[in-house]
């Protein structure tokens, strides 16, 4: 972060200060906090950071703000702190005159935003969002980290209610580019319905200047009948669709590499991609689009796709003893399940290939339907095995189990118990568990299964090779 005057950010938040300082970070958490920096007292379900105030000064803060007055405290006082750390990073972001882009969408949005750093990247200085940083805070937390020297950036935007990306993005803005992957069911619950979470995704306009162009999936029905409705220029990218602007075709995956010719105004540019998965296709179609709306050479893009490095928790491939491991463990959903076992469909191996499967969450009324949605995906790749873990996974075990093809090599589990007791682990490693617990199959069967800890981290898909079930 570049330094700022106090009594700029007091400005920018409509506020008073009654001193001058030089602030060069931001910080919401005493923590991590270093002297001479600004100190905004965050309140949120189980903590208060007001009351830390006075150890913040302790540790050196120059200021504070807060929302009410703390006794021997100089602070400045405004309504809402979430509000004025989100005003003083759109005050701080148009320092800077640089490339921005916006994504969001129900899956995908990470990943997309990694392509679209490696496109930029190629010509730009660009700063990305860290990990998934793509709430109020982490947004503006990743702006507070442009300094003079970017030339561009790729800002992810995440929600879970109406309005949220609409703060997100009018904080960020002026956006240069917009990009929605796609509209999935991910908190659907409190979206009720697929075009609800189509008119929160589409917030994202709200921080985007007339001329900015909107990049849209193309194979995504709400999005491609939406996309003459917005009054500005859409770009679409495909692989199913023919009439979009950039389209994949001739897609040939083998040894965790993915090879394909983009198509796109007028042109082939054959593509190499350390990653496997068409959704993955996808996202690095989205990266060309936006990288040619920044004015790069194809060849330099092209080339940026061969230094991608899949996230640890986003399908990454390892060979171990014998068995290789596809995981997908983030986030789960009826899309990302449907990517995962796309790849794994789409994978040659010598041995058996077995899925993992678990709860998604934040369904709400539709869980029952999305996942015996995910069983019938299932059912038409027709694994070797499915191992059906969690509560709702039920359903997804009951779908398989009636289409007759699957039935026994399909096993549903909710609680592991050893000889020695209960083992309970984090959801996200159960798929470390399953893998060693797949030699010695026949013994889980007199097991008593459950897991008590149920989170969003519950995919993962496994091809295994040499193992004897």
């Amino acid at each position: 972060m570049e330094k700022l005057l106090l009594s700029e950010i007091a400005s920018a938040i409509n506020a008073e200060t009654s001193h001058e300082a030089e602030i060069t970070e931001i910080c919401t958490d005493t923590r991590q906090l270093s002297k001479g920096c600004l100190f905004i007292a965050l309140k949120g379900e189980n903590f208060d950071a007001h009351d830390f105030v006075p150890k913040a000064f302790e540790l050196g803060a120059a200021a504070c703000i807060t929302e009410r007055k703390i006794d021997g405290c100089d602070c400045i006082i405004v309504d809402d702190c979430r509000k004025a750390l989100r005003d003083i990073a759109h005050f701080y972001r148009n320092k800077f005159n640089l490339f921005l882009v916006g994504v969001t969408g129900s899956v995908g949005k990470t990943t997309t935003k990694e392509m679209i750093a490696l496109a930029l990247s190629s010509k730009l200085n660009t700063l990305k969002t860290q990990g998934n940083l793509n709430n109020e805070i982490g947004l503006p937390k990743t702006l507070f980290n442009l300094t003079s020297e970017h030339q561009a950036a790729v800002i992810e935007m995440g929600m879970s209610h109406f309005g949220e990306i609409s703060r997100l993005t009018r904080t960020a803005s002026p956006l240069s580019a917009g990009v929605i992957t796609n509209i999935g069911f991910s908190h659907i619950e409190n979206l009720k319905s697929q075009e609800g979470i189509l008119k929160a995704k589409l917030e994202i306009t709200e921080g985007m200047p007339e001329n900015s162009p909107l990049v849209l999936n193309g194979d995504d029905k709400h999005l491609w009948e939406v996309k003459d409705k917005l009054n500005r220029k859409v770009y679409t990218y495909s692989i199913e669709n023919s009439d979009a602007d950039f389209r994949a075709e001739n897609i040939n995956e083998h040894d965790g590499i993915t090879e394909f010719t983009a198509v796109y105004e007028g042109k082939r540019k054959d593509v190499i991609l350390s990653a496997v998965g068409r959704h993955n296709v996808m996202n690095v179609l989205a990266a060309i689009c936006i990288g040619r709306i920044a004015g790069i050479d194809d060849d330099l893009i092209i080339n940026s796709f061969a230094k991608y490095q899949p996230d640890a928790l986003r399908q990454n491939i390892s060979v171990k003893k014998g068995q290789t491991v596809i995981t997908d463990c983030y986030n789960a959903s009826p899309d990302s399940m449907r990517a995962s076992l796309s790849v794994l469909d789409g994978m040659k191996c010598s041995g058996r290939k077995i899925a993992v499967l678990g709860d998604m969450l934040e369904m709400g009324e539709m869980s029952e339907k999305l996942h015996r949605m995910v069983g019938e995906m299932a059912v038409k790749i027709k694994p070797d095995m499915i191992f059906c873990y969690g509560n709702d996974a039920q359903y997804i075990y009951d779908t398989v189990k009636k289409s007759g093809k699957i039935i026994l090599n399909t096993i549903f589990c909710r609680k592991l118990r050893l000889n020695s007791g209960d083992f309970e682990i984090p959801a996200h490693l159960f798929s470390i568990v399953a893998a060693l617990l797949i030699k010695g199959f026949s013994q889980i069967i007199s097991y008593c299964i459950s897991f008590k800890q149920i989170t969003a981290v519950n995919l993962s898909v496994f091809r295994v090779y040499n193992v004897q079930i």
